[in-house]
């Protein structure tokens, strides 16, 4: 019994000091990031540019517009071209994917887009089958729009709303949900994983009878320019920008910067890394052995080609930054 307990006080010395150790190293971690001169990719394809054209000449019909973001970056990467739009119009912010945000700030991210001018916010998760928050979009709406003079719209007794917004953060799916929980019809608005599923301009879908409510869904549209290289960053990793013109390489490393600067360490667990890391090539690797993600390739020797088998660091890349675009490293707040 007397020497169990020596074992048992041993084991868990061993591991306060492994602990120890991880927690020095993890203070020697990079606190910024090297963008290496980089520039962000300019992503501005005609099917934005038209969808940005044709939803200034319509404003005129729409008596509301509900912006959507990503919460993960509330304040990061809304397209500053969609304020001139935004200011003449009855507003509302959706802060959509909420289940892969940490929201223990929550107050504090309100009072911050107070601030900024930001007075009606809404945190959805349009993914969830029955979404107690987007039962409120209707009701909320209505309750902005009341004192507002509807113009040349008066006597129309039903309500035109606009969907805006960058790419891939939810615009579909929340028209889909709108549907599912007034209407109890299924999807109406294409979704997927990527950036530029919605292409076709201004698509007028009805999702609510009483009253009777119609949206207008609308291409994803970003900046011509994005002036900051880490809103970029920050944009791409929430899967944004397509993943190729920024490289799927420097998101994966912007990623576990992210992850360490943020203190969001799951991925030690999710991988068998052991400890935290500030190594991306070190966790890759470690990535590509755990998921037998290798690849053969040939090596030149002195004696002829021999075939070798290497980590295949691109697809443990792509399997680490889709893990953190499903919420798989735990919910976090870049901004």
């Amino acid at each position: 019994m007397y020497r169990c307990d020596i074992k048992s006080h041993i084991n868990i010395f061993i591991k306060v000091m492994k602990l120890y150790r991880s927690l020095c190293d993890v203070a020697k971690f990079r606190s910024t990031f090297d963008f290496g001169g980089r520039e962000v990719a300019h992503w501005f394809p005609g099917h934005m540019a038209k969808g940005l054209k044709q939803m200034r000449a319509n404003l005129k019909s729409v008596d509301c517009i509900i912006e959507v973001h990503d919460a993960r970056i509330p304040f990061s990467g809304r397209n500053p071209v969609f304020q001139e739009t935004l200011d003449v119009k009855p507003q509302l912010l959706v802060l959509n994917k909420m289940d892969l945000a940490d929201l223990s700030n929550k107050q504090k991210i309100l009072k911050e887009l107070d601030r900024s001018g930001v007075k009606n916010v809404l945190f959805t998760n349009c993914l969830k089958q029955s979404d107690d928050n987007v039962t409120k979009l209707v009701p909320s709406v209505l309750e902005i729009m009341a004192n507002v003079c509807r113009f040349q719209r008066e006597e129309i007794h039903n309500y035109c709303l606009m969907v805006i917004g960058v790419p891939n953060v939810g615009k579909s799916s929340l028209i889909n949900s709108i549907r599912r929980t007034h209407l109890k019809k299924g999807r109406a608005s294409r979704v997927g994983g990527e950036p530029g599923i919605t292409r076709a301009v201004l698509t007028r879908i009805q999702v609510c009878e009483r009253p009777l409510m119609h949206l207008l869904d609308t291409p994803g549209v970003l900046p011509p320019k994005i002036e900051c290289v880490e809103t970029g960053m920050k944009l791409a990793l929430c899967g944004t920008i397509l993943d190729h013109l920024v490289g799927e390489d420097i998101i994966a490393d912007y990623l576990l910067y992210s992850l360490n600067r943020l203190e969001k360490f799951s991925y030690v667990e999710k991988y068998n890394l052991g400890e935290p890391s500030d190594d991306i090539q070190h966790v890759l690797k470690r990535i590509a052995v755990k998921l037998r993600k290798t690849q053969r390739v040939k090596a030149l020797t002195g004696v002829g080609n021999v075939n070798i088998t290497v980590p295949n660091y691109p697809a443990a890349a792509y399997d680490f930054i889709r893990a953190f675009r499903k919420g798989e490293l735990g919910q976090v707040i870049l901004d």
